[in-house]
């Protein structure tokens, strides 16, 4: 054959394999924009799916880490901490989270950071695993993608949820599509802007205490055995790192916490030497009204109720640990300051809102770079 020939050939099937090679990542590209695209923002009234994602935007360490469900970011204002104490914290929870899911946050946040104490609220001791695919997702999408992530997923995944669902979203959200709006388009490629303050939800509205339905005993109070052993990671985790743990019972009024959830949490805290702190039962100490101090009749508390909480904890925390105050530093300083304005227009806002229409809308707010 001519090497003129030869060498025909092979330009040709090397242009061949240059536009294979094209295609397929032009076609990588297109289903990799897609998925951008279909992906949930929350930026609707379901602002949690934000928290988990939030959590690096954050540009200096936090002496303090708050663990937990709702109980952790809807009762326990960090601005408050900070005007206050001069305490740098950040709450690291979401809806329904559970402790194994608690333990793989912390995990995924001492990469970058080692707070001098960290607070987890135990709640979530009483459930046993998740109930919707939903609250997963809020906690893992968001999340950066490392072995803890992936642990994390198998500890906790129901059993209809698949992994690659979760490495590939597309295969997930596929069918969105229908659902699609103006604010899918413009966060497809950029960031949705801050939806939490430090990670906390905030809730201006006030809906007073009301009666709840009796709930059902029991026969078994035993905290699920998977939690316990997760707690024991949670607690060992600190201790390899120097950081104190504090665990806390939230002062909401429902779900129940009946007196053998008390004594598991008292007895574990006692064996291991550690603070626990039932504000449930101190609601009176801390000042609590839940007549003016809840949006949502007990559940949980209102931004008025959460700053009441954070004054008393900062109080109690400080006793206890050597927090540095950062007040004196220029640029936290002026971070917190910028959060704390940011944190105050939204409050007012809300209220503005609530005193007009008896209802708050949580509106996207704008960024302010934070």
């Amino acid at each position: 054959m001519p090497m003129e020939e030869i060498n025909q050939q092979s330009s040709g099937g090397m242009r061949r394999i240059a536009a294979g090679i094209g295609t397929a990542v032009l076609v990588i590209l297109l289903l990799a924009c897609l998925q951008q695209l279909l992906k949930p923002k929350y930026t609707g009234s379901v602002l949690e799916g934000c928290f988990t994602e939030e959590y690096y935007r954050e540009p200096y360490p936090h002496e303090l880490l708050i663990l937990g469900n709702c109980d952790s970011y809807e009762n326990i204002s960090p601005v408050t901490l900070w005007n206050e104490y001069g305490i740098t914290s950040y709450i690291r929870g979401n809806s329904n989270q559970l402790i194994p899911q608690s333990y793989y946050l912390l995990k995924d946040a001492l990469k970058d950071e080692t707070p001098k104490a960290v607070l987890l609220n135990v709640q979530a001791m009483t459930v046993e695993g998740q109930t919707t695919e939903e609250y997963n997702r809020m906690v893992f999408d968001g999340m950066r993608w490392s072995g803890d992530k992936l642990a994390a997923i198998r500890a906790t995944a129901m059993e209809d949820e698949h992994l690659l669902e979760y490495v590939f979203p597309l295969l997930r959200y596929h069918s969105r599509w229908q659902e699609l709006s103006g604010d899918d388009l413009r966060y497809a490629f950029s960031e949705v802007p801050s939806r939490s303050f430090n990670g906390y939800y905030l809730r201006a509205d006030v809906r007073p205490y009301t009666e709840f339905p009796a709930e059902r005993r029991r026969p078994d109070y035993t905290f699920p055995e998977i939690n316990t052993e997760y707690l024991d990671r949670i607690r060992e985790l600190c201790e390899e790192n120097g950081i104190r743990l504090i665990l806390m019972k939230a002062p909401a009024l429902y779900p129940e916490w009946p007196e053998p959830y008390e004594d598991q949490i008292a007895s574990y805290a006692k064996a291991h030497g550690l603070t626990y702190y039932n504000t449930l039962a101190l609601s009176d100490e801390i000042g609590l009204d839940m007549s003016e101090d809840t949006y949502d009749e007990g559940l949980h508390l209102n931004v008025y109720g959460a700053e009441k909480v954070a004054r008393w904890l900062g109080a109690k925390l400080s006793e206890e640990i050597d927090f540095t105050d950062f007040h004196e530093n220029a640029e936290i300083n002026k971070w917190y300051t910028e959060l704390t304005a940011r944190y105050e227009a939204e409050k007012a806002r809300q209220a503005e809102e609530f005193a007009q229409t008896g209802s708050v809308t949580l509106s996207l707010q704008k960024s302010t770079g934070l």
